[in-house]
């Protein structure tokens, strides 16, 4: 059974890699002209599709690589690598931006009609980065009751991304400009610091198998 640190780190690193806070505004973006109810149709759409997806990878993850004749420590090191660009992203704001285009991309050519699937659930809260962590701790969390408390951890990190979604308004007025520029900033230093782990545990891995 996965420790409590254990358990503690892939939380931080998928509610990092998510960035709830991060979303608000691209959710406020997205859904301008609906009303409430609307907004809520779509939040909570956009969170079972990020679940699914996410779940589909912390469950089937390994036998997905396996397939492709991947190992789980080659894996590590790319994801951790990916990881670290994205975090990288996030200190310079270079992430935010990418995010807004897509944005701007679905509004003109859906019509808003599909946003809750595209670009919301994918691939902005089940985008690269987050499924190459969720790959990445399904190696920690192997067992039975490990992949449940994987999957715990998944759901848990999609209803806080719910939460906001349905207090965008707020959160976005709360943070402000410079509060919102702050937090990417923290998380994505502390998404660092974790993605040098899994590419110094990958690695190790790999040179152990040699």
């Amino acid at each position: 059974m996965p420790g409590y640190e254990t358990v503690f780190n892939a939380f931080v690193t998928l509610l990092v890699t998510v960035d709830p806070p991060g979303l608000a505004p691209l959710f406020l973006a997205l859904t301008t002209g609906m009303n409430r109810s609307e907004r809520n149709q779509v939040a909570i759409r956009a969170a079972v599709i990020g679940f699914a997806v996410l779940a589909l990878f912390g469950v089937a993850g390994s036998a997905i690589l396996a397939i492709f004749g991947i190992t789980l420590p080659a894996f590590r090191v790319a994801g951790g690598l990916l990881l670290f660009f994205i975090a990288f992203e996030m200190i310079f704001e270079r992430r935010q931006e990418r995010h807004e285009k897509s944005a701007e991309r679905a509004i003109t050519r859906d019509m808003i009609r599909n946003i809750a699937a595209f670009p919301l659930a994918i691939p902005l809260i089940a985008g690269p980065g987050a499924i190459s962590a969720t790959v990445l701790l399904s190696g920690a969390f192997g067992s039975f009751l490990g992949t449940l408390i994987l999957l715990g951890i998944l759901l848990a990190t999609i209803l806080l991304t719910y939460a906001v979604f349905t207090l965008a308004e707020r959160v976005d007025r709360f943070l402000g400009e410079t509060g919102r520029s702050i937090l990417t900033r923290l998380l994505g230093v502390i998404l660092a610091a974790l993605a040098v782990q899994f590419v110094a545990d990958g690695a190790k891995a790999l040179f152990a198998a040699t």
